[in-house]
């Protein structure tokens, strides 16, 4: 009777039955998020190439390559006389035939085809150098009365000193470039870059100009080259030489010629230079280098030494004195100043007016720091930090060794009442701007 009734009232029996996959949306879904994982793995891509220079740069800073130009000196040769003893031994003595003299050579006139000749090898040697001038113009905006703006442009010659890898360093004059707000470089094949300003020296005037490499086609690359500094400390009176860049104000141009004279100097502040002076016809405006026979660069034409008024020959500054400064600036190092005008004390100068040997103070800059540490005019300076001074170079030498804010124990002889006296100063190294 119990399963009579159940079965009467149970009228419905629920089965629950799984719900069949939908196997197309699946598949979509499934692209669907492969295809976002791809546009998010391309744009995390690109951001992560984007911003990696840029964290590398200031995580990890690229350390610049550091430029080197080896130091000059004079070489001294040696003369030694060789002396041959033979022992006379009756054994060992036979008799020699008389040795022949060679055939005298006549003399040969000197045709003008030989002096063509010559010229010929010298120019080729100057258009060789042409490769590593190049024409430096700085480009500056203004006003005049009208409120018309104009643009007015320097130029000088520059020499490519060294190829990084990652630039181009060129040597050249910071006066046609000091108050430039644009400065461009044309090399020989006639392609301009823009370029920037290393570091300058504000007392020869000296400047340093980079150029990226990256603004540098293949084309060009295959046409300059980087100048070779040569030794000038060994150049003499009669040495042929060739001036290149714009010794008479035309780029590229080319002049051959001799030195005249090499024992004039210049001074300036901290140091002294030596000036060639040749017979080459040159100009107030020139600007270039003199190299010898070899190509190698030997002298560096400025404006600022160059001719005076009554003098229209070309004039030039020892590269050689010039190296120790040029490495500085191409590394973008501070030059070091003190601020002191000096000449060599000989020692025939030392013997005859009794003057102790070194480096004698002419003058004392203004607001220098040499002056705030009591240096004065006639002061004698023997040494530098425990290192004997003996000439004006051996003073330049040690202190561009040095770097701004190093402080440096100077030894001087003062004259007193009746001796020279030893007094020493502690001078804290400065930077000429």
């Amino acid at each position: 009777m119990q399963q009579k009734d159940n079965d009467q009232f149970s009228f419905i029996n629920e089965k629950i039955k799984e719900k069949p996959v939908n196997k197309k949306r699946l598949l979509m879904q499934a692209g669907f998020i492969a295809l976002m994982a791809v546009v998010f793995g391309i744009i995390a891509s690109l951001v992560f190439a984007y911003f990696q220079p840029k964290f590398e740069s200031l995580f990890y800073p690229e350390e610049e390559p550091v430029v080197t130009i080896p130091q000059d000196s004079v070489a001294v040769t040696e003369l030694t006389e060789e002396t041959e003893t033979s022992e006379e031994t009756e054994a060992s003595e036979e008799p020699q035939a008389p040795s022949e003299e060679p055939p005298l050579q006549q003399p040969q006139e000197l045709e003008i085809a030989d002096v063509q000749n010559v010229q010929n090898k010298l120019y080729a040697v100057g258009r060789e150098a042409n490769r590593f001038v190049v024409t430096v113009t700085g480009v500056k905006s203004d006003t005049d009365w009208f409120n018309n703006s104009y643009e007015s442009r320097g130029q000088a010659s520059g020499i490519i000193i060294a190829d990084s890898g990652q630039e181009l360093l060129i040597l050249t004059e910071r006066k046609v470039i000091s108050d430039a707000q644009e400065v461009y470089v044309t090399f020989i094949n006639d392609v301009t870059v823009e370029a920037s300003m290393k570091h300058y020296d504000g007392n020869t005037g000296i400047a340093v100009l980079s150029v990226p490499r990256s603004q540098v086609d293949e084309d060009t690359m295959n046409a300059i080259s980087v100048a070779k500094l040569g030794n000038s400390l060994t150049t003499m009176q009669g040495t042929m030489v060739i001036a290149v860049g714009s010794p008479l104000g035309t780029n590229y141009s080319i002049l051959t010629g001799n030195i005249t004279s090499t024992n004039n100097v210049i001074s300036t502040i901290d140091n002294n230079y030596t000036v060639f002076t040749t017979d080459i016809v040159g100009s107030s405006s020139g600007s270039g280098v003199i190299i010898n026979v070899n190509g190698e660069v030997i002298g560096l034409v400025m404006q600022d030494y160059g001719n005076e008024e009554d003098q229209t020959t070309l004039t030039a500054l020892s590269i050689s004195e010039l190296k120790q400064l040029i490495e500085k600036l191409s590394n973008n190092q501070d030059i070091p100043y003190i601020g002191l005008g000096l000449t060599t004390v000989s020692a025939a100068t030392a013997k005859e007016y009794d003057i102790p040997k070194g480096a004698y103070i002419k003058e004392v800059k203004m607001d220098s720091p040499a002056l705030a540490a009591g240096l004065q005019s006639g002061d004698v300076i023997t040494e530098m930090d425990g290192e004997a001074v003996y000439t004006v170079d051996s003073y330049e030498s040690k202190l561009l060794a040095l770097k701004p804010g190093d402080e440096v124990e100077i030894v001087v002889q003062r004259q007193g009442a009746e001796k020279y006296e030893e007094i020493t100063c502690t001078v804290q190294v400065g930077v000429l701007k």
